[in-house]
């Protein structure tokens, strides 16, 4: 039986300050495959004027662990930063490397659970009797026959690229008029 999987998701987040420095997102689930997607990093309303810098270390253990800086935070000039698009795979720790913060970081965890071809096929199945469900509407033969008559509207308007719907082509020329008679807007020399 195969299996597919199905994206469930958590907000997940943290603070990093003096007294607390790192903080990481592990998981011991190995059925699942686990991802973290980085929303937000921001400092506190408490932040000192001072540069808080926020490093991602990956990878496990001391040797294959890389430490790259992702966030360089102020509380006068970037107080907040958007992350949208980072997407980590655990193991993964966050490590304010300078600053005092508070800085919050935000993310979404999301989890891939596995569920069985019954289960998909379940699904579509009650997808194909929804549509069924829907009446349909019968065709006679002198519906078939008829051909409708245009209605008069935006379509025939639209469709006639010489002459431009009168209210579109007044208001253009009402437009120009004021651009070029307003001075303060084109001044001269």
């Amino acid at each position: 039986m195969s299996k597919t999987e199905k994206p469930l998701s958590t907000l997940w987040g943290c603070e990093l300050n003096e007294s607390n420095k790192e903080e990481s997102f592990k998981t011991d689930d190995t059925n699942h495959q686990h991802q973290l997607a980085l929303r937000t990093m921001c400092l506190g309303h408490t932040a000192k004027d001072e540069f808080n810098i926020v490093e991602l270390v990956t990878g496990e253990g001391n040797n294959s662990a890389k430490a790259v800086p992702i966030a360089t935070l102020h509380a006068k000039s970037m107080p907040t930063v958007n992350l949208s698009g980072l997407d980590l795979h655990p193991p993964v720790t966050f490590r304010l490397k300078r600053g005092s913060g508070p800085v919050y970081v935000g993310a979404e965890h999301v989890a891939l659970e596995e569920y069985s071809d019954e289960e998909e096929m379940d699904e579509e199945v009650e997808e194909e009797e929804d549509i069924e469900e829907s009446p349909v509407k019968k065709v006679t033969k002198n519906d078939a026959g008829k051909r409708k008559k245009p209605e008069k509207g935006v379509d025939e308007e639209a469709s006639d690229g010489e002459n431009p719907p009168k209210k579109v082509r007044s208001f253009s020329l009402s437009f120009l008029k004021l651009c070029t008679n307003d001075s303060h807007l084109f001044p001269s020399g």
